[in-house]
């Protein structure tokens, strides 16, 4: 069974570790807590980007990268949330988890929700930064320590209500299927503004399979 409290503890100790540039690879002999490392590694490369791309001081050139970067990162990141859910899915099928009948499918997948802790869990890390400050005065102190105490209070329910969701799926009350967000603007042959530029430069448009 999965116990989310290893997900939470993965998530905010990988973001200390991160952020002190160490490698860690506790995870790798589980190849679900593997794979929530790496969907949780990209949000991580792709919150930095995104602080980058707010600054009124970088070129044109550095934002017009930035973008690429965090196109690229989101991708990934959503890539990986599947990765998740197709994990979760062979672990059913593995344990012959049988589908009571009438079984309702949640709104949202483990792996869309664990996506959100994760994100969670780096803005307790980035907020928790702010009160180290020694610029600001104490009414931004006293907002951040609300906003810190909101996204406890968050982490907590979501991680409680993911917990029993996860307990629901592996005893059949509740049904589970990766939910494929199927990106088109990163698909030359479903992005219009690609494939029209491939198509005025002469290059061959790929078949649809």
């Amino acid at each position: 069974m999965i116990d989310i409290k290893n997900v939470v503890d993965l998530h905010r100790e990988t973001v200390v570790r991160w952020h002190n540039s160490e490698i860690d690879n506790r995870y790798l002999n589980d190849p679900l807590l593997a794979a929530i490392c790496q969907q949780h590694q990209f949000n991580f490369l792709l919150w930095h980007e995104e602080d980058i791309a707010r600054s009124p001081d970088v070129t044109d050139a550095e934002i017009a990268r930035v973008k690429r970067a965090i196109d690229g990162y989101n991708q990934k990141r959503n890539d990986w949330i599947e990765k998740v859910d197709d994990l979760i899915s062979t672990q059913l099928l593995e344990r012959q988890v049988k589908i009571l009948d009438g079984a309702p499918m949640n709104t949202e997948t483990p792996g869309s929700t664990i996506d959100r802790l994760s994100i969670l869990s780096l803005r307790l890390y980035h907020l928790d930064e702010q009160l180290n400050r020694t610029d600001v005065d104490q009414n931004h102190l006293t907002g951040v320590q609300q906003k810190i105490a909101i996204c406890r209070i968050q982490k907590d329910e979501l991680s409680s209500a993911l917990q029993q969701l996860i307990d629901d799926i592996f005893v059949g009350k509740k049904r589970h299927r990766t939910y494929r967000q199927l990106k088109m603007y990163n698909d030359p042959t479903l992005n219009p503004y690609l494939y029209r530029s491939e198509q005025k430069s002469g290059k061959l448009v790929p078949e649809l399979t």
